[in-house]
């Protein structure tokens, strides 16, 4: 049977983020991508410019329309962008009950921008997280969800983790991508363990898409059959040769894409 994964995410129309970024993701990993689109965004590699929600209406007669046909593997979940959507999304998931979802809590974009309303965040706190077979967090991320400073130590990130875990979620992975060091060290945290992953540190500012592509890459890893570490891993290893083959681009004048398709081009 054909791999299939379920994108619910706004559109980046710079091609490096959010719907697109997850499709080429799928796609570059051998698994056939679906979208439910949440937000138009105006958007290029400097920054986001505009923000056009989907009617919440809308969102779910995507959902259902994909559900009601597809065999969908694995759903990831992006820039939701409202409390409206975020009960939209809650209310679809739980209806079709799929059974991997990867919560990416978007907040920010790579350029600054905020592509999460601020009262929306408990909307995504008590809805989404309870749903989610993963979430995402980086650690600004984890930290705002938290309202605590970033994390500055391994210990102040496990403890972190394990606070993300307790809004109900079945698994944390706090990425390291913002940190500091020669490694970039995420941390996959679950009810029994916590397992560092570290990849070399790559100087490169195109790095628009990280993590939109990460929680996609996990996805589709989970679509195809593996186990939660493996995918993990796997689309770690693989966002690692994403972001070292991303300067082969020239691609805008801000923080370029990070390379999807690397093993072919």
């Amino acid at each position: 049977m054909t791999p299939v994964a379920l994108t619910i995410a706004g559109s980046d129309s710079s091609g490096g983020a959010g719907i697109q970024a997850d499709l080429k993701s799928f796609a570059a990993l051998g698994v056939y991508g679906a979208s439910a689109i949440t937000a138009l965004t105006a958007q290029n590699t400097m920054g986001v410019s505009g923000i056009h929600p989907v009617p919440a209406s809308f969102v779910t007669a995507q959902i259902d329309a994909v559900f009601s046909d597809l065999e969908v593997g694995a759903v990831k979940i992006g820039m939701v962008a409202q409390a409206e959507t975020i009960a939209a999304i809650a209310d679809g998931l739980r209806r079709w009950a799929p059974r991997h979802i990867v919560l990416d809590p978007v907040m920010v974009a790579t350029s600054g921008d905020r592509l999460l309303a601020a009262e929306a965040v408990d909307a995504l706190k008590t809805l989404l997280f309870p749903l989610a077979s993963l979430i995402t967090p980086n650690l600004p991320e984890a930290a705002a969800l938290l309202n605590e400073p970033v994390a500055s130590s391994e210990a102040d990130v496990e403890r972190q983790g394990k606070r993300l875990l307790a809004m109900g979620c079945r698994a944390v992975l706090v990425k390291g991508g913002h940190g500091h060091g020669a490694d970039s060290i995420d941390y996959l945290i679950d009810a029994e363990r916590s397992i560092a992953l570290a990849a070399p540190r790559i100087a490169t500012a195109n790095t628009h898409g990280t993590g939109c592509s990460l929680s996609s890459a996990i996805a589709a890893e989970l679509a195809k059959g593996e186990g939660m570490e493996t995918s993990v891993r796997n689309a770690k290893a693989w966002i690692t040769e994403a972001i070292a083959a991303a300067d082969r681009f020239a691609v805008g004048r801000g923080h370029g894409p990070v390379h999807h398709f690397h093993k072919y081009y």
